[in-house]
Parts: C-alpha cells; sequence; structure tokens
C-alpha cells in the first residue's frame, strides 16, 4: 500500500506564523490576539472540508506556530537590529515587503531559539516558504539573510 504525501505539519506552524506576524504587524494587533484567532479561525480542518478553506492552515502544529509568533514579536526589538545589520545597505528594513519581514523575524526568531531544529533545516524552511510567496529576488534575499544571521547565532553549526 502507498501512503500519500508527507505532511509537513512543521512546514504549516511556519507558515502561520508568517502570516501571523503579517497580520499582527499590519493591523496592530498583538500577538495574543493574533494566536487566539488563528487558533480558533485559520488553523485545523474544519468538518465536511478539505483544508485550505478561507486560508486555512489544516496541518500546523499549535506549539510550533504560538512559540515562533511569541519569540518574533518577544525579542524584535534584538532581532530587528540583526536584520538591519544582515540585510545589504539598499535594502532598509523599513520598505521590505511587509511579508518578507515578518517571514525574516520569524526565521530569526527560531534560530535565536533553543532546543529546536539545525540551523539549516530552519533556513531551508523559510526559504521554501519565501518561494511560496515571491517569485522575484525576495526568497534570496531570504536566504542569505537568514544564512547570516545563523552562522552569528549559532556559529558551533558551522
Amino acid at each position: 500500500m502507498g501512503k500519500g504525501p508527507k505532511t509537513r505539519t512543521r512546514t504549516a506552524s511556519r507558515v502561520a506564523a508568517v502570516q501571523a506576524l503579517f497580520q499582527a504587524e499590519q493591523a496592530g494587533d498583538n500577538p495574543e490576539t493574533v494566536i487566539d484567532q488563528f487558533v480558533r479561525h485559520r488553523l485545523g480542518v474544519l468538518e465536511g472540508q478539505d483544508g485550505f478553506e478561507d486560508g486555512r492552515i489544516p496541518d500546523a502544529e499549535v506549539p510550533l506556530f504560538s512559540r515562533v509568533v511569541r519569540e518574533a514579536v518577544r525579542r524584535q526589538d534584538a532581532i530587528d537590529p540583526m536584520l538591519i545589520d544582515a540585510l545589504p545597505d539598499d535594502w532598509p528594513l523599513a520598505r521590505i515587503d511587509p511579508v518578507l519581514r515578518a517571514l525574516m523575524r520569524a526565521g530569526a526568531a527560531e534560530l535565536s531559539m533553543t532546543g529546536g531544529p539545525p540551523a539549516k533545516v530552519v533556513i531551508n524552511e523559510y526559504l521554501d516558504i519565501a518561494r511560496g510567496f515571491f517569485t522575484g529576488p525576495e526568497p534570496g534575499l531570504a536566504n542569505a539573510v537568514l544564512d547570516r544571521l545563523a552562522r552569528s547565532l549559532r556559529a558551533a553549526e558551522f
């Protein structure tokens, strides 16, 4: 018997985290409010539906999603200067696409966490997510920035 495609629950969690960080920034919402909204209305499968309707993310792991969002917001005052240092001079953080900014903050937050997956796994996950959102130079920029941060935050892995 064959198995269906492997569900990437951790990737789904990271996609949801990027979307939640984007929403929190755009609406000026408290991260706990956004986490609650996502858990109640956007994560998990609705009965009688196959999953992705109305922006749902059916396979997300709530603990990872919540941890990334909370860490990104809690550490934003430390993360943003790291991102600014890692970005090319002609890409100021304030002018970066807000989805890309949310993605890089989520990636930086996860790279800052202890006990998570290896840095290269985190970078590859966020690179895959960036490719889902962007077709231009943005995935390459996200990859370069997160790689630079990883080499600083997790030097022992390189």
